[in-house]
């Protein structure tokens, strides 16, 4: 069931008991973590920290903590499954959910005595009624039974009549159950959701409101929200800004050397050019990659004309932003913008926010999602998901800079690999068109195909990718297509990871209808398939099945 007062039917029943804290590896959860973990610090509530990376380890570290704790907080995993059936508790074990993945299963919606959601009702508008759920015929069967007997054998039509009766109501109710399961999306941010939950309880700091900052940031990098949601988000989070900084206006730690001052940036979409060379930057993010097409030649002559426009001497763009004359970089963001507007790229800003860590370090919130979320799925060791984890959570405490300059260079090196794997598939036409959508293959040997068996980098890759497409065909109707991407995820086993994601479009809801589809075509076509991820999707899938289970896609979607 929802929880209405977070404080109450939360916080103040878990403050003196033991919890288990089940996050999911994703930076929006790593942030509300560490929110509540200072809330639980402060307040000297135990607990026991377990990170999950799918359904699988969801089950082994409930079987594994189970006997020790009754209460269990979820942090983005568990809302969109039946948990009960899945993890056949104890009567007593309580779950907490606050997860950001729709649709919610009903059942976790009614459950009204172990299921408890951290969710805003509001951003879960339209689920389906109890009754158009879960209403029971057995009470008219009954009634209808009895009024037979009383007459004696007579076969009357009234049974059959009842029964086809209830056999329609049993399928509008299996419908309204499948069309409120048929989409997955995101909506409320975890981080964001804790942090409300430390301002109710006064102990909010600026820490705290920095990592909801990040989960907001997180959302909006990954392209998990609408446009609209973020800027509405980001006025939200703006007030809070407002309010810590004019009370701290006064203090005398607000000039110290290792203050930290939140500021809110208009800043450009240039992926970590502050930690890079500005021509770099440039060429590896998203944004002015795929609006120059630089995987062609015009678009790397355009984008020589787009700097002798600025006036920057190449010699100050291509070396470290750090390094830069001070007068070129006053003005540069005016400049840049200037510039884009000729160029038509007139959302080169963006409203976000920055950090500063004393007098020399400086973040923005992008700087931050993509940087964590490199060391979440560094490939580069033999390490365990575990202690990634821990490394990327790390990262976030401002006590840790060098943890987070660290992930700001895998950062950078994975945005050069995706730059690459982008302009290799788009100039060698990997990207198929299946009918319903579009199709690529990384295949083996592909450079850097050991860090996109990642699903964070996959997903990455193919929003990349697509965007890229869209900028590059001429065919008007493959621009409406969504992108199903399969990359190797482990050669000796044989299995492919698959990622499917809806049309490129600025006004879309970012709805996705392939987890449900995905399902179907390994249903029909018997392949061997593990939906393990909390994101419905994204799937491995055995090699060998491959073709058998895109034939099945085709033929559903069409």
């Amino acid at each position: 069931m929802f929880i209405t007062d977070i404080r109450k039917d939360f916080y103040e029943v878990v403050a003196n008991q033991r919890v288990a804290l089940l996050v999911a590896s994703d930076i929006d959860a790593l942030c509300a973590c560490k929110i509540l973990q200072a809330l639980f610090h402060c307040d000297q509530i135990q607990y026991t920290l377990v990170p999950v990376t799918g359904w699988q380890d969801l089950g082994t570290a409930f079987l594994e903590h189970k006997e020790q704790f009754r209460y269990f907080v979820l942090i983005n995993c568990g809302a969109n499954v039946d948990l009960l059936e899945m993890l056949q508790p104890d009567d007593d074990s309580i779950f907490f959910i606050c997860d950001t993945h729709r649709p919610v299963d009903v059942v976790n919606v009614y459950n009204d005595t172990q299921i408890k959601l951290l969710i805003k009702q509001d951003d879960d508008l339209g689920v389906p009624s109890y009754d158009d759920i879960f209403r029971d015929d057995d009470d008219e069967e009954g009634d209808d039974s009895g009024n037979e007997s009383d007459e004696g054998s007579e076969p009357s039509g009234k049974r059959r009549r009842f029964d086809e009766g209830a056999v329609e109501r049993r399928i509008e109710r299996q419908r309204a159950r499948r069309e409120w399961e048929l989409f997955m999306c995101f909506f409320c941010q975890a981080a964001m959701m804790f942090f409300e939950l430390a301002w109710v309880l006064t102990k909010d700091t600026k820490d705290m409101l920095w990592w909801a900052v990040i989960g907001l940031t997180d959302q909006w990098v990954h392209d998990k929200i609408t446009h609209m949601k973020y800027v509405t988000d980001i006025a939200t989070m703006q007030r809070h800004v407002s309010r810590h900084n004019h009370r701290n206006e006064d203090e005398e730690n607000s000039l110290s050397i290792d203050c930290m001052r939140i500021s809110f940036e208009y800043d450009l979409r240039l992926t970590l050019y502050q930690h890079w060379s500005l021509y770099e930057s440039i060429c590896n993010s998203c944004y002015t990659s795929c609006s120059f097409k630089l995987w062609t030649l015009n678009g790397q002559k355009k984008l020589q004309e787009f700097l002798a426009d600025m006036g920057l001497p190449l010699k100050q763009v291509r070396q470290k932003f750090n390094s830069m004359d001070m007068s070129i970089k006053e003005n540069l963001r005016d400049v840049i913008e200037e510039s884009s507007n000729k160029y038509g790229m007139k959302d080169i800003r963006i409203q976000t926010f920055g950090v500063h860590f004393g007098f020399k370090n400086r973040f923005l919130a992008s700087d931050m999602v993509h940087a964590a979320a490199a060391l979440l799925e560094s490939a580069e060791k033999d390490e365990s998901n575990s202690d990634n984890f821990i490394k990327a959570l790390d990262a976030l405490s401002r006590s840790n800079l060098e943890r987070l300059h660290s992930g700001i260079d895998l950062a950078k090196k994975k945005l050069m690999a995706v730059q690459q794997t982008v302009a290799s598939c788009i100039c060698t036409n990997l990207i198929l068109s299946q009918g319903p959508f579009l199709y690529c293959y990384l295949m083996e040997g592909t450079p850097d195909v050991k860090l996109f068996s990642k699903p964070m980098a996959l997903t990455l890759l193919c929003k990349y990718l697509l965007k890229a497409f869209v900028h590059s065909t001429r065919n008007k109707r493959c621009r409406l297509l969504p992108l199903i991407m399969a990359a190797p995820k482990d050669v000796d086993k044989g299995t492919v990871i698959v990622v499917g994601i809806p049309p490129e479009s600025e006004t879309s809801d970012k709805k996705n209808f392939f987890g449900r589809a995905f399902e179907k075509a390994a249903e029909s076509t018997s392949s061997r398939t593990l939906h393990d991820h909390f994101d419905t999707s994204i799937i491995e899938l055995k090699s060998e099945d491959r073709s058998k289970f895109l034939d099945a896609l085709i033929t559903l979607l069409s």
